[in-house]
């Protein structure tokens, strides 16, 4: 895990930050690291380049400490982005990578800004009002992400923009309603308060194992949201360059599959972590390598992700 006082170690050379990157997202990034395989390798390493970063600034604010060390760290990443913006890359092995990439696939410096706000609101912010709140949230932390993706994937079309946030967000809910009872542990509610009490629930009842039916009634109102957001998003699979699509179905197969698991489940997603395995993601990534699969099918969020591999082999096509 990389350092959270400091975005890795010196050294030298393109090669070695690039290597570095990698070594970062094959051991840290267990569900975004499957889908990145499936790139050319060039792609692949600026998006190692892009997780190493956006590693260091999460795991910045969600180090154990006091909320002064914490904001002070995500200013030093801020100065950090400042100085690579005026071509300094000294100081940590992830920067030559880094710079490298946001000048190779022409990625705005203020994406870079944007998500250490995202981060900054987890220091002050512990729970959202209303949706249109959290949204904010995610697309700074999540919405974000997908559109410097983007920008690596390739794009002609200024929705595929649109579309990555679209997707950014079906990310961050299913992430959000894997992880409620570790951000309880935190202190944190991201479910929307006006939902809690849609569906007659205290904050504390969303983190109780197993969950009330209420929170069970909560708990599938935020998938099916979420599930809305990954058919919207679908769109932007053909809005990619060709040799990127895999990919792009791959990730977003391996995050709705764990909406899968949640609804096979019952939404009891606080009695054990809900999680895809090693030979799920595998068979995922495989179907996605030969192409097993179609645009029809969009991104398969319900329940088992194996399941309609024989469909997928009738009538599939290499995108």
């Amino acid at each position: 895990m990389p350092d959270a006082s400091r975005p890795g170690d010196l050294g030298g050379g393109l090669a070695d930050s690039y290597a570095h990157c990698r070594r970062i997202a094959r051991v840290e990034a267990r569900n975004f690291y499957y889908g990145f395989r499936l790139l050319p390798a060039a792609k692949h390493s600026a998006l190692c380049a892009l997780y190493a970063f956006m590693r260091w600034v999460d795991d910045i604010s969600d180090a154990p400490g006091d909320g002064g060390a914490k904001a002070r760290g995500l200013e030093l990443a801020r100065e950090t982005v400042e100085r690579v913006a005026r071509g300094d890359t000294s100081g940590a092995v992830i920067l030559p990578a880094l710079a490298h990439t946001l000048s190779t696939y022409g990625i705005p410096r203020g994406y870079l800004d944007e998500l250490i706000a995202g981060a900054e609101m987890d220091l002050g912010i512990t729970s959202y009002r209303a949706f249109d709140d959290l949204r904010v949230y995610c697309h700074r932390v999540a919405g974000i992400v997908g559109q410097c993706c983007v920008h690596v994937f390739g794009f002609g079309d200024s929705r595929a923009l649109e579309l990555a946030d679209q997707l950014g967000l079906a990310f961050q809910l299913t992430n959000i309603l894997r992880d409620v009872e570790q951000d309880f542990a935190l202190g944190r509610v991201y479910l929307p308060q006006e939902d809690l009490e849609r569906f007659g629930c205290r904050a504390g009842e969303v983190a109780e194992a197993p969950p009330s039916k209420g929170a069970r009634e909560l708990f599938r109102f935020e998938a099916q949201r979420a599930r809305g957001f990954y058919e919207e998003g679908a769109a932007l699979l053909p809005l990619i360059e060709e040799d990127s699509r895999a990919a792009l179905w791959a990730l977003a197969r391996i995050y709705g599959g764990l909406l899968g698991k949640m609804e096979a489940r019952d939404y009891d997603v606080t009695s054990s972590r809900v999680r895809l395995s090693a030979a799920e993601k595998t068979w995922i990534v495989l179907r996605a390598r030969f192409g097993l699969w179609s645009e029809e099918n969009g991104f398969e969020t319900h329940s088992d992700p194996g399941r309609g591999a024989g469909r997928a082999v009738v009538g599939s096509r290499t995108r």
